[in-house]
């Protein structure tokens, strides 16, 4: 029996246009025959294209099979494995577009999504360049842009360069394509450290008395002031938080900045909660880790070395290298057990009834264990998705610690699904529920507002700190 189909069946096997068929049959991804002008695939090979082997170069396309639909339009900038997508395309948006570098993520959405639009280094790209590859006409409208500029140059666990950093750089490329771009509403999701990460980093051997006074762009929080500032200047309206993933329904404690911006020069408002710790407001209470994760039979995951998993086994759940006895912690701990800090993540199994902690990009590293609640062994791939709310069929691509690293540095679908949420009752007048002294972060003057107030604060101490040092000079 012939296991040759024509292109327009293998268009609706893979879900994609007869005219990606044929571009694959030119190129060999798939197994295919010309005969004359027309191309018969062999089916009984497909399954080497969907699973990925054909996908180790995912090659920049426009978007195939736009339709004339009345979904609202929305491009995806530093997509990574799409968790912030897929909870917008969740609001009901058509993600027309992805732009993403790293070429394990370009493999993960040209495999999932291979009708979205995809590029590379947003570096490479025009303005004109983008609306061509999403099939943008000028009758269109764009109804949100989103986008998570790499957030190592703001993140409080690096050299906090901001803006000198090349990664910062990209961030001012996003801004000014966004704002050139024109969208209804824009958004940009960062790292905590964004709120506190200056613009120029002066180093701390050029300050002092004999030093000029640090400028706006020195102070903590120079970066998101510039960031306003642009904005402002531009037209756009803006608010902005720093949001706990766990308030929208994730099994986690995850903080991330969302600054969403609006062409109309109206403030929007906050993210709508649909959780909190103990079922404050009324709302459900936050999910925990073992609802999420408990009915999952296979795993792939990392392993301990033997020398950490001997502590491990003396480890309940919940529990980390403190709830060891004191002479084991220095055994445990070694030189690490002097030092400052909390070292929470040394040596730490997961609660079951609690939220995980913020997944990182690889679970069995000795500062940031994620280690099963009764298992001696690092949370699996699976669970990774499980928590930050990936469906089961989404298929990851290249090698295993790429893959942890794919959705460690993803935005929790609820999360994504609670922006477009927002700017899906924006963009049709439906009244948005604001809950006043929500507390949606750990930490205090994360609110617009209240960042704006705290800034002006450090620039008039800075001024009277300038003003008292020529005076005893």
């Amino acid at each position: 029996m012939s296991t040759e189909i024509t292109v327009e069946e293998t268009s609706k096997r893979l879900g994609i246009s007869p005219q990606r068929v044929r571009t694959l049959c030119r190129n060999g991804e798939v197994f295919a025959k010309r005969f004359g002008k027309s191309w018969m695939i062999d089916s009984s090979k497909l399954a080497d294209y969907t699973n990925g082997k054909a996908q180790r170069v995912a090659e920049d396309h426009p978007a195939y099979n736009v339709k004339d639909n009345k979904k609202s339009i929305a491009l995806s900038f530093f997509s990574g494995a799409m968790g912030m997508d897929l909870g917008i395309e969740k609001a009901g948006f058509d993600i027309r577009l992805a732009c993403e570098v790293d070429k394990f993520c370009r493999q993960t959405i040209a495999l999932n999504k291979p009708k979205t639009a995809l590029l590379g280094d947003i570096n490479n790209y025009s303005a004109q360049d983008i609306l061509k590859a999403a099939k943008i006409t000028c009758d269109d409208e764009i109804d949100l842009i989103v986008g998570g500029p790499p957030c190592q140059a703001f993140s409080t666990a690096g050299k906090r360069k901001g803006f000198n950093d090349e990664r910062g750089n990209i961030f001012l490329k996003y801004l000014d394509l966004a704002l050139e771009l024109r969208p209804k509403y824009f958004v940009i999701e960062n790292v905590r450290g964004l709120l506190s990460c200056p613009m120029d980093h002066r180093p701390h051997d050029k300050r002092g008395l004999s030093f000029p006074d640090l400028s706006q762009d020195e102070l903590k929080g120079g970066a998101l002031n510039f960031i306003l500032n642009r904005l402002e200047n531009s037209g756009y309206g803006y608010s902005f938080n720093l949001y706990n993933s766990a308030n929208f329904g994730t099994p986690q404690i995850r903080e991330r900045v969302i600054i969403v911006c609006s062409r109309n020069g109206v403030k929007p408002p906050f993210l709508t909660p649909t959780h909190s710790e103990n079922g404050e407001y009324g709302l459900a209470k936050w999910n925990i880790l073992k609802d999420s994760i408990k009915d999952l039979k296979n795993h792939d995951h990392l392993t301990f070395p033997e020398k950490r998993l001997k502590y491990y086994r003396m480890l309940s759940e919940g529990e980390n290298w403190k709830n060891l006895p004191t002479e084991i912690q220095k055994e445990a701990m070694g030189k690490s057990f002097y030092s400052g800090g909390g070292k929470t993540g040394f040596l730490r199994r997961l609660a079951w009834k609690k939220p995980s902690p913020t997944l990182v990009t690889h679970p069995a590293m000795p500062a940031t264990d994620l280690a099963h609640p009764e298992e001696d062994r690092p949370l699996s791939i699976q669970e990774y998705k499980r928590i930050q709310e990936f469906p089961d069929n989404w298929k990851l691509q290249g090698p295993i610690i790429q893959q942890y690293k794919q959705v460690g540095n993803a935005v929790p679908l609820s999360l994504g699904y609670a922006v477009g949420t927002l700017i899906k009752n924006l963009l049709t007048n439906k009244e948005v529920i604001r809950m006043d002294n929500f507390k949606y972060s750990r930490y205090k003057n994360t609110s617009d507002d209240d960042w704006k107030r705290e800034f002006k604060k450090l620039i008039e101490k800075h001024k009277d700190s300038f003003e008292q040092q020529h005076l005893t000079i």
